[in-house]
């Protein structure tokens, strides 16, 4: 039962997203930091995010079954009645949206409401099931947790909150077109219209590049803003390159499976590399 009610949280997916959320209360915080807020904040995201995964889980329940790679899950297996994976789902949400609003700052809450809704209202409920546009609008709740952090700081929504927030939403897109494209059959039986099912492959590979450079532009600013120095430049700066160039390179290629993982492993290895740069270079006050 515990493991079960442990995965319907995608525990990977939320262990990344916890650690973006301390790197970005580290860098605002530049190695001079509350230890309570802290706690409280890390506490309030975990518990929000938990939220929106196992909301997101109850809606796909269908969905899922129709998919090798997630019809084991909890739901489409029938370990757990859907009502009661619901109630468990909104319970979290109720807790880490309090948290936020009540421990840690007002604007965290809505950051935290904003990520919340755009995860299950517009990115689960509607554009996953009905728009090529569901990956790039529901990065915005991926994008959050760097910005919560951050916000639990300064509370203020300043151009480092918004740089963060840039870096994680122009991140994701090649990330999950990645696995989109390694997966793009078992998705077209689903019924998933995402980009590579409804564009295809080559236009998908097309469709990173441009993150991807916006992505170097963001790196290159937040060291330009001073959030972290210049080991973090030189660094993120070499691995975004690397990517933009192992990215093209998917234009030229005929073995499709073996490049989409290769680019997936890079993004997965470039997001931990990068923000453990950002704290490590933070700049000190």
């Amino acid at each position: 039962m515990f493991k079960d009610l442990l995965s319907l949280t995608k525990p990977g997916l939320l262990r990344l997203n916890v650690f973006a959320a301390f790197a970005g209360y580290w860098i605002a915080s530049k190695w001079s930091f509350d230890f309570i807020t802290l706690l409280w904040m890390l506490i309030g995201c975990t518990f929000t995010m938990a939220s929106a995964t196992v909301i997101n889980n109850y809606y796909d329940r269908e969905l899922d079954m129709k998919m090798e790679r997630t019809r084991n899950r909890t739901l489409p297996s029938g370990r757990m009645k859907p009502q009661h994976v619901l109630l468990y789902g909104i319970i979290l949400g109720l807790i880490g949206l309090s948290v936020l609003f009540a421990l840690v700052n007002v604007l965290c809450g809505i950051l935290g409401l904003i990520g919340w809704f755009a995860y299950i209202v517009i990115y689960t409920m509607w554009l996953k099931r009905s728009s090529t546009w569901s990956t790039s609008v529901g990065g915005i709740s991926g994008a959050m947790p760097p910005v919560i952090g951050y916000c639990a700081v300064t509370a203020e929504f300043d151009m480092g909150a918004f740089l963060l927030f840039a870096f994680l939403f122009l991140w994701q897109p090649a990330h999950f077109w990645s696995l989109a494209i390694r997966r793009v059959e078992e998705y077209r039986t689903a019924g998933f219209p995402l980009l590579p099912v409804v564009k295809g492959v080559k236009r998908t590979k097309i469709q990173m590049i441009p993150y991807l450079v916006l992505l170097l532009a963001t790196v290159i600013l937040m060291y330009t803003y001073q959030l972290s120095g210049i080991w973090y430049l030189i660094v993120a700066g070499v691995l975004t390159v690397i990517w933009i160039i192992h990215t093209v390179s998917g234009l030229f290629t005929s073995n499709d499976e073996k490049w989409a993982k290769t680019n997936f492993l890079i993004s997965v290895n470039y997001l931990m590399i990068v923000f453990i740069m950002m704290i490590v270079n933070t700049p000190k006050l």
